[in-house]
C-alpha cells in the first residue's frame, strides 16, 4: 500500500512541475483559449483519483447484510433473516438501488440466506455467488427456486477470483477445496475489497478452522476495516487471523440482546487489546463506511461501551443445534470426535453441538492416542 501511495505522489508533483514550468511562475497557464488554474496536490489527487465506495452494513438485527457501492455498481453480501428480506428490499430501494451487480449469500445459514429469494425476485441480480456446500432446508430451497424463476444459474467462485466493483476489486479468500463436514459456517464464502488503499475483509460466519485455512493461502489479507466472523462469537476472530489481518476497525452485525450473548466478551477482549474501534449494529444501527481510496470515515462514532452479548431465552443454544443436551451432560470424560473433519473436542466445546450424529463418537483414548491415529485437536476449544 506504501508503494502504491509513493508512486501516486510523485505522479502528482510531476504533473505539479509542468504546470509551474509552463505558467513561469504565474498563478494560470494560457494554453490556446483555455485558462488553466494549477491545483494542490491534494486536489491533484482528488481529482484524479476513486470514486467513493461506499459500505452499508444493514442492521437486520441477528443476522447480517452489507451493501457496498462504487461507481454506479452494487454488491450485496448476505440478505439477513427470512423476515428480512423486505426490509433490505426497502433499504435498497430508498439508496436508489434497481440492480445487483453481485449477490454473495456467504453459506446456507438462514441469518445470512434468509431474505436473498426476496432480493433476487426484486432486483434486476447479474451473478449470484454461493459456495458449493448446500444444505436441505426450507430456507435453502428458497433461495435455488428464486433463482430459477429469474433464470439465474449460482456461481462457485474459487480462491484469487477477483472482479471489479467500480473501482474496487474484489477478491475471494474462501472457501477452498478442505472439507469440513457439517460445520457449514467454515464454508463461508470470504472476500477482500480493494479501493485504492483502503482494504475491508468480510468472512461471513467462518470460524478457527478456515480462517487459518485463509491465512494459509498467501494472500496478503490486512484490512482497515474487518466485518467481525460469526457476529462477534468466539469461534471467529483467531489470534492467528486478527495478527495477519491488522484491522484498525471492526463492525459487528448482531441483534440487540440476540440469546447468542454475540458479542462474545473473549472477543471483546482481542479487539480491545488490540486498540481496535468498534462498531456495532446493535447499539449504533445501521453503519455506513465510506472509502475515498485514501481514508475511511464511519457515519457514527465508535461504541464506547466495550459491553459483551448476554445470551438470553436458552444460554446453551446455538444455532443448526444438531447433539441433543444429555449426550454432552453424559459426557464428563474423554473427547467427542468428528470423523468428517477427523478433529477431537472437549466435551464442552461450542462445536460440539453443531456436529451431526453420524459423524461424532465419543472416545476415551488420551490425547497422544488420538493424534497417532489421525486426528487433531480442535482450535476452539484446544483439548
Amino acid at each position: 500500500m506504501k508503494d502504491r501511495m509513493k508512486k501516486r505522489i510523485l505522479a502528482v508533483l510531476m504533473i505539479a512541475g509542468l504546470l509551474c514550468g509552463c505558467s513561469g511562475g504565474q498563478g494560470t497557464v494560457l494554453q490556446g483559449q483555455v485558462e488553466l488554474t494549477p491545483v494542490s496536490v491534494s486536489e491533484t489527487m482528488s481529482q484524479s483519483g476513486y470514486e467513493d465506495l461506499v459500505v452499508h452494513y444493514i442492521d437486520v438485527g441477528q443476522g447480517d447484510s452489507t451493501l457496498l457501492t462504487c461507481k454506479g455498481e452494487t454488491m450485496l453480501i448476505d440478505a439477513g433473516e427470512n423476515d428480512k428480506g423486505t426490509y433490505v428490499q426497502n433499504y435498497l430501494q430508498k439508496q436508489g438501488i434497481t440492480k445487483i451487480d453481485y449477490l454473495i449469500g456467504t453459506h446456507p445459514h438462514s441469518d445470512h440466506i434468509g431474505g436473498a429469494d426476496v432480493i433476487i425476485t426484486k432486483f434486476d441480480v447479474k451473478h449470484v455467488l454461493l459456495p458449493k456446500k448446500d444444505t436441505d432446508t426450507r430456507t435453502y430451497d428458497d433461495v435455488i427456486q428464486a433463482m430459477r424463476y429469474k433464470s439465474i444459474t449460482p456461481e462457485h467462485p474459487s480462491i484469487n477470483d477477483s472482479f471489479m466493483l467500480g473501482d474496487a476489486r474484489v477478491t475471494i479468500l474462501a472457501p477452498g477445496d478442505n472439507d469440513y463436514g457439517d460445520e457449514l459456517n467454515d464454508y463461508s464464502i470470504g472476500v477482500l475489497v480493494e479501493h485504492g488503499n483502503d482494504r475491508f475483509i468480510f468472512t461471513g460466519d467462518a470460524e478457527t478452522d478456515a480462517e487459518s485455512d485463509i491465512v494459509n493461502t498467501g494472500i496478503n489479507i490486512e484490512a482497515d476495516v474487518y466485518q467481525a466472523g460469526h457476529h462477534g462469537s468466539r469461534t471467529s476472530s483467531s489470534d492467528k487471523f486478527l495478527d495477519a489481518v491488522k484491522p484498525s476497525s471492526v463492525v459487528i452485525s448482531c441483534g440487540e440482546d440476540n440469546k447468542y450473548g454475540h458479542p462474545h466478551a473473549e472477543t471483546m477482549n482481542k479487539f480491545r487489546e488490540r486498540g481496535m474501534a468498534v462498531y456495532r449494529t446493535d447499539e449504533e444501527g445501521t453503519i455506513i463506511a465510506t472509502s475515498t481510496g485514501n481514508g475511511i470515515t464511519f457515519s457514527d462514532p465508535a461504541s464506547q461501551s466495550w459491553k459483551a452479548g448476554e445470551p438470553t431465552g436458552s444460554s446453551q443454544q446455538v444455532e443448526e443445534t444438531t447433539m441433543e443436551p444429555d449426550v454432552i451432560e453424559n459426557t464428563e470424560t474423554g473427547y467427542v470426535l468428528n470423523a468428517n473433519t477427523k478433529k477431537f473436542h472437549l466435551p464442552s466445546c461450542e462445536s460440539v453441538r453443531k456436529m451431526s450424529e453420524k459423524n461424532r463418537s465419543i472416545s476415551n483414548e488420551d490425547r497422544s492416542k488420538l493424534i497417532e491415529q489421525g486426528y487433531s485437536p480442535c482450535g476452539i476449544c484446544n483439548p
